[in-house]
């Protein structure tokens, strides 16, 4: 049976104070710096192409706070360019002056899916950005409304097969990462879901709560809270082993839906052209930003794992996500 893993994304985390923070939709200002050896320039741009308060945008502080500290004479400006599953955000790092004013976080979707959804995107991930490293990991975690009146997944399995179409789930747009983990789960189930789609990890998580959708597959650190409070019920975590963070919550392994692994990963990416003189220095300095005691902390606290690997390893992992997800894709018909 294929196994699939999920770089999925999401949602709702507690920003790093003391870093600039700008949500305007211009192209990020194009820098006059001084030669590349010198790296950074003055002005540093993180472009997130998810809302503010994503899960991106948390590990793009958690990074810009550490690569603050570090370079003490620059300023790092976290954007969010939210929109179209990623792709407004991302193109406008890919149409970046490639002098190392700016770099991009992201996830799964934009870096290595929508390739496989949109006819006419307007930037190549293959040809117009550089990957540099990845970054952190997190479990996700399927949730539901407690209105279903579900306790595990072989009580919604049931409800899914002998309803067909009448359930919702949200995913933080069309074609992402959360969107396919629920096709995949659909398609292993022999069911059917109406999709929902929603433009960031926060707004996604509140239709659950609010009973606008009936579930989803989303970032364990976005509905942990809300499950302990009773307003969101946890049916299981998609990785292969139970997560360290939610040693209670069985996996969809365990529940019936065998090889099916997922992980969300974040990585940090520059326009195609960036001097790879910029693009190694970046490579170091961005995991060493996750090593500090502050930034444990938080990656802690929101079930993160760091990740590493540099640009070649991060290139030809995007390379295999993609192949890996082309099968659901098309058997779910989702490219527009």
């Amino acid at each position: 049976m294929k196994r699939f893993a999920l770089p999925l994304l999401l949602v709702a985390a507690s920003a790093i104070p003391g870093l600039a923070q700008s949500q305007s939709t211009e192209p990020a200002a194009q820098s006059t710096s001084a030669p590349f050896s010198s790296w950074p320039p003055k002005t540093v741009h993180i472009i997130v192409p998810f809302a503010a308060g994503s899960t991106p945008d948390a590990v793009a502080r958690i990074i810009g706070d550490g690569l603050r500290k570090k370079y003490p004479d620059a300023t790092f400006v976290v954007e969010d360019r939210p929109g179209a599953s990623g792709n407004i955000g991302t193109d406008a790092i890919a149409k970046a002056a490639p002098d190392g004013s700016t770099i991009g976080v992201s996830i799964g979707g934009p870096l290595a899916i929508n390739t496989l959804l949109f006819s006419n995107l307007s930037y190549d991930p293959r040809k117009d950005i550089t990957p540099i490293t990845q970054l952190v990991t997190q479990p996700s975690a399927l949730v539901v409304n407690p209105d279903m009146k579900v306790d595990n997944l072989g009580d919604l399995i049931k409800l899914l097969k002998i309803n067909l179409g009448k359930y919702s789930y949200a995913s933080i747009g069309n074609g992402s990462l959360s969107h396919l983990a629920m096709e995949a789960i659909a398609e292993k189930a022999k069911g059917k879901m109406v999709h929902v789609p929603y433009p960031g990890s926060p707004e996604a998580m509140l239709a659950v709560l609010r009973g606008d959708v009936q579930m989803g597959m989303l970032p364990a650190a976005s509905v942990v809270p809300q499950a302990k409070a009773g307003k969101l019920k946890l049916l299981a975590v998609s990785t292969a082993k139970r997560s360290p963070y939610l040693p209670d919550v069985p996996t969809l392994e365990e529940q019936g839906i065998a090889d099916f692994d997922t992980s969300l990963w974040f990585g940090l990416f520059a326009p195609a052209g960036t001097p790879r003189p910029v693009i190694n220095k970046l490579a170091d300095a961005a995991p060493e930003a996750l090593q500090t005691p502050r930034a444990e902390d938080a990656l802690r606290k929101q079930g993160f794992e760091p990740l590493n690997g540099g640009p070649d390893k991060f290139a030809d992992y995007i390379r295999r996500e993609t192949a890996r997800w082309t099968e659901v894709a098309q058997n779910a018909g989702l490219r527009s």
